[in-house]
Order: C-alpha cells, then structure tokens, then sequence
C-alpha cells in the first residue's frame, strides 16, 4: 500500500498499477476537525482496514491482524468481522444502523518487524489518545509508518545474510572453509536479492537470481581454494549453506500459527507461498550442482571435543539468529535480544539431539518451545513483538539442508533418499510452531481461548 497519486478537487487520477494505490487521504470527508470516534461508519471503516492491510504487509499472523484491528473498531464503537488471507483482507464494519464492506490487498508478501513494532505502539497508543484524533489526523499518522523506508540497504542486508549462513553452516557440521565461501556466497546472493526486491521485481525473480549467484559464488571461491591452496575437494558440501538466506521463516511459522487458531484461509496461503519459495530455491540450487557436477555430501569433520563444539554453538547461534533479524529489518537492539534468546534455544536444541537419543524433531520441539517463553519474558518487559523475536530465533532450526537434499535426490531419480529426506525435513517444520504454540498458551491468556 503507499500513497503518491495526483488529484483535482473532485477527481481521482488513476495509475496503471495492476494493484491500484488507495489515496487513503482523499477517500474520507474529513475536514480534520470531528474526532475519529465521531466520523461516520465509511471513515472510521478506513482507519480499521488501514491498520489492518499495514500490519499484514509487515508479515505477522493473521490472528494478529484481526485482533488489531478489534481494538481499532472497539474504541471507534463498531463491530468488525474480517477473513485475512496471505495479502488480502475482507471485512465488514457494523454500527447500530448500517454496514459497509472492504476489499483490500497488497501487492507482495513481505516481513518488516521495525514497522511491525511501530504499529503495535500505534494501536497501543491509539487506545489511549487516537478515538480523539481526526480521520485526517490518524491517517496522517499511518502514512508516516507505511512510508518509513527500511532500516538497511541491500549492502547490509547482504553482509546480515553473508554472517547468518556462514554461522549457519559451522551449526550444520561445517569448518572454516565452508564459512568462508558461504559468507561470501550468500552475501552477494542476498544483496542481489535485496536490490531487485527494492526495484520491486516479482518474488522469483529476485529469489532465482540470488540463489543461482550464491551458489555460483560458493563454487567459484571454493574451486580457487582447491586450485590455489590444494584443500580438499570435500568443501564444496558446504555450498548448501550459502543459499540459506531463502528459507521463509515467517510465512513458514505464521502459517502454524494460523493453522492452530483455525485461520484457515491465512494458514493455508502462508504454508503455500513458503513451500513454493523453498520448490524455487532448492530447485535453482540442484541446477546449479547439476551442472557442476556437485552431490550433498556430509561435512567433513572438525575433530572438536563435545564441550568445544558446544562453546562455539552459542555464538554461532547468536550471529545467525542476528544475522536473519536484520534481514527483517529489525533495529540493531531486537535483533541482538532476539541473537540472546536464539543462541540458547538452539544451542539447547542441537545438545539434546547430540548427547541423548532424543530424534531431531522433538528437540526442535524443544528448542521452539524455550525460544517461545523466553520471547514472552522479553515481550513483557522490553514490549518488542513476539514474533519479531521468536521467528528469527527459530528460522536456525528449519531444516534448510535436509530439504535441499530432499530435492537433489527426487531430481535425480532415488526416490527413496529423496522421500527420506523429505519426512525427516517435514517432521522438524511440524514441531517447530508447535513448540511455538505451547508456549503461546501458556504466557499469553488472549491466545488460549477460540473465541
């Protein structure tokens, strides 16, 4: 959504958008001096569906969403009934004499959890102070957090990426090696991705053509190495890793989440979209490996003693975890409070499928959990969004390699690794926003109940 069009006094200029700018500003008849709560049904109505299309565009849940926009319509003294979807929300606002219905949509799915936070203080804020705002008033308010450009240019959102893989890649078994070529593999990948992305290129674009760099990379400097220096040819397994800044860690967990409060509609086109951008990526990346004659081999291993390798997870977690925080565009203070809260859950995860015979899917269970209260002890204090916090603590422990693996061997024809694979990789998505749940349930009294 963003404003921008140009107006005469009684008439609209249209764009040529396929999806058509609202000019939030012109569509009420405010004069900018009766009170929001005041306003008729239509002006209020934009105010509640505004709200609501903003926090949808920062890629939070759709319970989330409905209970927002709830608060708005509560204190403006009507009744709101909303269906959300991945980007589009239809609802209708009832008073004691009329309704009226919206429509409203955006043009891509995306996740920005500094305007996330900005909106949960502006529906906050509005509870106490906004019903005495005019329309005009409010609306200037939302234009301020709709138009705030993001924190980080693509540079930095490719040094975040470049840092979050190459810590990924040591959680997964990998060495020095395979750190180096990763940093740089899914640095240039994710600026590739994040300057398309910021010239607004369709989704697949962007995700193709960063993916297919990152590991064209990973290739390039890893082959140097072997030439120049003579290291093992075993390194180039780590080239997984360097595309890693594509897993969809919102829309995966959101889409649980949704799922679990009988959001159906939202769930569903959540769990889509994730799965289609994870079909695209691991697909580019076979290609890739295809043509390079490249198979998923195991890591190498670093002969680090258990207490060692424990020590080092801590922070590795915390760059990663930091790392896809401020791919998010979080401010540097919540992601470094999210890096806390994911260096002990994962690390906490990956001892418990290391040191006992728990199987990986119960200790993401775990791990999913932990990060889940500890987010709402922090929430409660610091008043950061929760799933600002717990999403990117988590999007360390989706199985990124096993679902690449799961690809590469259905690609080429054994089925039964590839099926493999693919059960292991489905099981740890499945109990990741489970884990989440529970502790959704046990810290936050809103979230126990249907109703």
């Amino acid at each position: 959504m963003s404003e921008g069009n140009h107006f005469t006094k009684n008439t609209i200029q249209f764009t040529n958008k396929n999806h058509m700018e609202i000019p939030w500003a012109k569509v009420t008849n405010d004069n900018g001096q009766t009170p929001s709560i005041k306003s008729s049904l239509k002006e209020k109505s934009t105010i509640i569906g505004r709200v609501g299309i903003i926090l949808l565009s920062c890629g939070t849940g759709a319970w989330r969403v409905r209970d927002s926009m709830n608060s708005i319509a509560r204190i403006l003294g009507v009744t709101c009934s909303t269906d959300i979807g991945l980007v589009t929300i239809e609802y209708t606002c009832f008073d004691k004499h009329r309704s009226i219905t919206h429509s409203l949509s955006l043009p891509s799915s995306g996740v920005n959890t500094d305007k996330l936070s900005e909106m949960e203080s502006f529906v906050k804020g509005f509870e106490k102070e906004g019903a005495f705002l005019s329309v005009k008033e409010v609306h200037t308010l939302l234009d301020k957090i709709s138009q705030k450009k993001p924190n980080y240019r693509p540079f930095v959102q490719g040094l975040a990426a470049a840092l979050a893989c190459s810590a990924f890649v040591f959680l997964l078994g990998g060495g020095p090696v395979e750190m180096l070529c990763s940093f740089f593999g899914a640095g240039l990948g994710n600026w590739l991705k994040s300057t398309m992305n910021s010239k607004h290129m369709t989704l697949f674009a962007g995700l193709s053509a960063g993916v297919a760099l990152a590991c064209l990379t990973y290739l390039m400097i890893s082959r140097g190495l072997e030439l120049a220096f003579d290291i093992n040819v075993g390194h180039e397994a780590g080239y997984i890793g360097s595309m890693l800044f594509a897993i969809p860690g919102f829309p995966f967990i959101t889409s649980g989440l949704d799922i679990a409060k009988s959001d159906m509609r939202s769930g569903i086109e959540r769990l889509v979209h994730a799965v289609t951008i994870i079909l695209v990526a691991t697909l580019v990346g076979w290609i890739v490996a295809l043509a390079s004659d490249l198979t998923p081999d195991k890591f190498i291993p670093l002969g680090l003693s258990p207490l060692t390798v424990m020590l080092l997870r801590l922070p590795a977690s915390f760059c990663g975890v930091f790392g896809f925080s401020i791919m998010f565009n979080s401010p540097k203070k919540m992601a470094a409070t999210a890096g806390v809260i994911g260096a002990f859950a994962n690390t906490l995860r990956l001892e418990l499928a290391d040191l006992t015979s728990m199987p990986p899917a119960a200790a993401a269970f775990l791990g999913a959990l932990t990060a889940g209260l500890l987010a709402s002890f922090v929430h409660k204090r610091m008043a950061y969004p929760r799933i600002s916090l717990t999403v990117p603590s988590i999007v360390i422990m989706v199985p990124g390699l096993y679902m690449y693996r799961a690809m590469y061997y259905v690609g080429i024809g054994m089925i039964a690794s590839g099926a493999q694979w693919f059960i292991n990789a489905a099981m740890i998505v499945l109990f990741l926003p489970l884990g989440l749940i529970l502790a959704r349930i046990i810290m936050d009294p809103d979230w126990r109940y249907s109703g």
